[in-house]
């Protein structure tokens, strides 16, 4: 199995930044693609930033220019930063991973979700 584990949501004035972080652990052989998607009250979850084992990204719209997503392979990391928080980015954020297991399985994991809630 493979596992997701996010940290660094919370509250923040309009403006402001957050880091999320999300590790993966487990019976990893390689992670093809990771991201962060999210989702706010009432809403469909939708993508926010994916990364590639290589170094392609994409990003939503709404948030091109603000957050940068990043991987550190080396340590199943993958982050989220988030500059310029506007109030629409309130939402539960969810990790996700695309790989491998040691047993040649494709899987594909979700984390437990982090909340950032942007004041106005």
């Amino acid at each position: 199995q493979v596992q997701l584990v996010e940290s660094g949501g919370g509250l923040v004035q309009a403006g402001g930044s957050l880091r999320l972080s999300c590790v993966a652990s487990g019976n990893i052989f390689v992670i093809n693609a990771m991201g962060w998607y999210r989702q706010a009250p009432g809403k469909q979850r939708e993508l926010v930033a994916a990364a590639s084992d290589g170094a392609s990204t994409n990003y939503a719209d709404s948030v091109k220019g603000r957050f940068t997503i990043s991987r550190d392979n080396a340590k199943n990391t993958v982050y989220l930063q988030m500059n310029s928080l506007k109030p629409e980015d309130t939402a539960v954020y969810y990790c996700n991973a695309k790989a491998i297991t040691i047993f040649h399985r494709y899987v594909e994991v979700w984390g437990q979700g982090t909340l950032v809630t942007v004041s106005s």
